[in-house]
C-alpha cells in the first residue's frame, strides 16, 4: 500500500479526498470556462491574498499564530502558489489574444513556467538527498526534518526521480502549437501534442514527487490534484490538460495556503504513506510530527542524525518501498515517452519541440477537432 488508510479515521479521510477532487474540478471548470470566472479566480483572489499575507506577516490576522503563518510560511509553498498563478494568466493571455498572447514568441511560455516548476521540483529532490547523504555518507536513506516542519525520508529514490523529472522536461513537444478552443467562449488553452504519453509520464513523476518531499500533503497534492486535470483532459476537455493542471494548482494552493489546518489537523487530515512505519498503529499524528519536526528545525539540527532519533522515539520505522518503487515507475514511463517521441521525430525527420510528433494519434486529432485553426 502507499497510504496508510485503515485508521479510525479512513472514512473522514476518504470523504475529503472526493471533497477536494470534485472541488478542484468544481474551481477550475469556474476558471475556465468565462474570462470573468478567470479574472476572479486567478487575478482578484491572489491579489488580495497577496495583502492578507503581508499583513499577517506585520502580525495582523494573529501574527506568528495565523496558520499561513505557522505552518506555510516556507518560499517553497509561496514559490508554487505564485509560479501557478501566473502560468494561468499566461495561459489565459494566450487563449483570449491579451497583450503579449498575441505574440508568436509568447507561446513558448507555457514550456517555459511548466520547465521552470519541474527543474524547481528537481533541485527540491536533490536537496532531500544531499540531506540524507550528509547524515549517512551513502543514499541508502535518512530521516531530516525540513523548514516546512515535514519529516523527510531522503535517499537513493529522490536522485532517480529528479533524473526522471529532467526527461520529463523534453518530454514536452509541439511546444508552439498552442490553440484556442473553438467553443463560444473560447474557454481552453490547448496543446494537442501534450497527449497522454506525457500525462502518464508527468503524471508518475509528480506524484513520486510529493510522495517523498511532501509526505504529509501529498494525499491531496499527489492524488487528488493530479487526478483533476487528468480526469477533465481524459472525459471532456481534450487537449486542455496543462491549462487545467495550472488552474487546480493554483487553486490548491490558495487553499493549502490560508486553511492548512484542512489537511493538517483537521478531521479530514492527510492520510500519512507507508513511509512513516508504525505511525498509524501507534496513533501518530501529521500535528505529532510536525511540532518535533519544526523544533529540531528551528534548533539549527534539521539534518542531523537527531532527526531520526526523534522519529524512531515515535515508534516510527522507515519503510521506503514504495518511495523506491514509484521512483523507478517514473524514471521507466520517462524514458519510454522520450524513447517515442526520438521514434517519432526520426521518422517524420522533424524537431519535435517546434512540430506537432503526435499528429494522427488519438489524442492529437480529437484535441485538435476542438482548436479553433486560423487560415
Amino acid at each position: 500500500m502507499l497510504f496508510q488508510l485503515y485508521s479510525e479515521h479512513a472514512v473522514m479521510q476518504i470523504i475529503g479526498w472526493v471533497l477536494v477532487f470534485v472541488g478542484l474540478i468544481v474551481m477550475n471548470e469556474l476558471g475556465r470556462r468565462t474570462k470573468t470566472g478567470g479574472m476572479i479566480i486567478f487575478v482578484i483572489i491572489p491579489a488580495i491574498l497577496t495583502l492578507y499575507f503581508i499583513l499577517a506577516h506585520m502580525g495582523m490576522f494573529g501574527g506568528k499564530e495565523n496558520p499561513t503563518v505557522a505552518f506555510m510560511d516556507g518560499w517553497f509553498h509561496y514559490f508554487k502558489l505564485y509560479a501557478a498563478d501566473i502560468g494561468c494568466v499566461g495561459f489565459m493571455m494566450i487563449k483570449y489574444k491579451w497583450g503579449l498572447g498575441k505574440k508568436e514568441w509568447f507561446k513558448w511560455w507555457p514550456w517555459f513556467i511548466v520547465a521552470a516548476n519541474i527543474m524547481i521540483a528537481n533541485v527540491s529532490d536533490m536537496e532531500s538527498a544531499m540531506a540524507a547523504f550528509s547524515i549517512t555518507g551513502d543514499f541508502s536513506g535518512a530521516w531530516w526534518a525540513s523548514n516546512e516542519g515535514v519529516f523527510i525520508y531522503g535517499g537513493w529514490w529522490n536522485i532517480v526521480n529528479a533524473l526522471a523529472g529532467m526527461i520529463n522536461i523534453f518530454c514536452m513537444t509541439g511546444c508552439i502549437h498552442l490553440y484556442t478552443s473553438k467553443d463560444r467562449n473560447m474557454s481552453d488553452m490547448l496543446w494537442p501534442d501534450m497527449t497522454i504519453w506525457f500525462i502518464v509520464a508527468y503524471d508518475i513523476w509528480n506524484f513520486e514527487y510529493t510522495y517523498v518531499n511532501l509526505p504529509t500533503h501529498t494525499w491531496y497534492c499527489g492524488v487528488a490534484l493530479l487526478l483533476a486535470p487528468t480526469f477533465a483532459n481524459a472525459l471532456w476537455n481534450k487537449g486542455g490538460w496543462i491549462q487545467n493542471r495550472a488552474n487546480t494548482l493554483a487553486i490548491w494552493c490558495m487553499w493549502a495556503q490560508v486553511v492548512p489546518a484542512f489537511q493538517l489537523s483537521s478531521r479530514f487530515a492527510a492520510v500519512l504513506p507507508t513511509v512513516y512505519g508504525g505511525a498509524t498503529e501507534n496513533g501518530v499524528t501529521t500535528m505529532d510530527l510536525y511540532a518535533k519536526a519544526i523544533e529540531l528545525y528551528n534548533a539549527g539540527a534539521g539534518k542531523t542524525a537527531q532527526a531520526g532519533e526523534i522519529v524512531s522515539s515515535m515508534g516510527i520505522h522507515a519503510d521506503p518501498r514504495a518511495q523506491g518503487f514509484v521512483a523507478m515507475a517514473a524514471i521507466a514511463a520517462n524514458v519510454i515517452c522520450i524513447a517515442v517521441i526520438i521514434k517519432r521525430s526520426i521518422e517524420m525527420g522533424k524537431n519535435p519541440y517546434s512540430n506537432e510528433v503526435f499528429r494522427g494519434t488519438k489524442d492529437f486529432e480529437e484535441a485538435m477537432a476542438r482548436a479553433r485553426v486560423e487560415a
